[in-house]
């Protein structure tokens, strides 16, 4: 993964740069989401590690996939990864143009896992915690999570704030056992 994540990032910084250049940071996001959409399907997957399929048929297939659907800086980028044998990258390039994005324009990405689907309410009240605690405005993304059991975890950034059911239980048996 770490191989993966200085392989990816040169090419996020300089997608990074061609966006703040153009000011296209949505454009962009959108063309490295659907990339990687690409990427994690099973049966393209297959495809791309198969040794049978040759540089062109790749270049062909994914470009056919693609069109209609990214931009031609997002298909220039691609068959630059193609290329260099870098599709592997994408994801990793994926998370670093968002980091870069976020920082660039002053917000910070936050994943809240739960058990249970969150009501708007309940979003709007942890956004505004959040950016409180993070001192930034916050991008909230939402998935769930049934071994949780409650509650919820919150990853921002490099900090995790765990005040899910599962965490207490969890910390709790590290203490019995002290």
């Amino acid at each position: 993964m770490a191989e993966l994540a200085t392989l990816a990032r040169p090419y996020a910084k300089a997608v990074f740069d061609l966006a703040i250049e153009m000011d296209n940071f949505d454009e962009w996001a959108d063309n490295l989401n659907f990339l990687a959409i690409i990427m994690k399907d099973p049966t393209m997957a297959a495809v791309i590690s198969n040794p049978q399929v040759t540089k062109k048929t790749l270049t062909h297939i994914l470009l056919e996939v693609c069109e209609g659907q990214v931009g031609e800086m997002g298909t220039n980028l691609l068959k630059i990864l193609l290329e260099h044998d870098r599709l592997a990258a994408i994801p990793q390039l994926v998370l670093q143009y968002e980091a870069l994005k976020a920082q660039h324009q002053g917000y910070i990405t936050v994943d809240i896992a739960t058990p249970y689907p969150l009501e708007p309410l309940q979003t709007q009240e942890l956004e505004t915690v959040l950016q409180k605690r993070l001192g930034k405005a916050v991008n909230i993304s939402t998935t769930l999570d049934k071994s949780l059991l409650g509650g919820c975890l919150i990853r921002a950034g490099n900090e995790v704030i765990d005040v899910s059911i599962k965490g207490h239980l969890q910390q709790l048996a590290v203490e019995l056992r002290h």
